[in-house]
């Protein structure tokens, strides 16, 4: 019983700190994925006050 007990006290550390460090990824890349989306709505906004057209779609041609 005292080596399985060693032995989940000796990984229990690594398993924390590999949970902790995916949740921080995790926000980390929410994050820029949500600046980036309001990037794109304010960039967006700024394109149609001054009658640009939208950025994904193709210029129109003379």
């Amino acid at each position: 019983m005292e080596f399985w007990q060693a032995a989940v006290w000796s990984i229990a550390p690594t398993i924390v700190v590999a949970v902790f460090f995916f949740f921080i990824l995790r926000s980390i890349l929410r994050m820029d994925r949500t600046e980036r989306r309001i990037y794109a709505d304010i960039e967006a906004e700024e394109r149609a006050k001054r009658g640009l057209p939208p950025k994904d779609s193709p210029a129109p041609k003379p």
